[in-house]
């Protein structure tokens, strides 16, 4: 169901807030907003976070340019989907499909 809301927000307006924004252009990342909604329309939801501070919210994994990797953080609005932030997994801390957090 938050899968279907996120594409329907993202239908109507990305908002990247500037977490994100910061976290994307890294160095070791340099994440494109087109890496971005190609998670956001093809990826899958590995994290559901129904009573995140920022509204319902869900983490997405997906490909980006090249084949890489992405997690991306999203929250749904009515008005339009709001990119909370973007990063590379690290191999370390996620199972090799980098779907399941490993646990400390």
């Amino acid at each position: 169901m938050i899968l279907e809301k996120v594409h329907e927000a993202a239908a109507k307006r990305i908002l990247f807030v500037p977490h994100a924004i910061s976290q994307m252009s890294r160095s070791e990342r340099m994440i494109t907003t087109e890496d971005v909604m190609s998670v956001v329309s093809t990826g899958e939801i590995i994290e559901d976070y129904p009573d995140d501070k920022r509204g319902h919210s869900c983490l997405l994994i997906g490909q980006g340019d090249g084949g890489r990797t992405i997690h991306v953080l999203c929250a749904p609005k009515d008005e339009y989907l709001a990119i909370l932030t973007a990063y590379l997994p690290i191999a370390s801390e996620w199972s090799d499909d980098f779907k399941r957090r490993r646990k400390p």
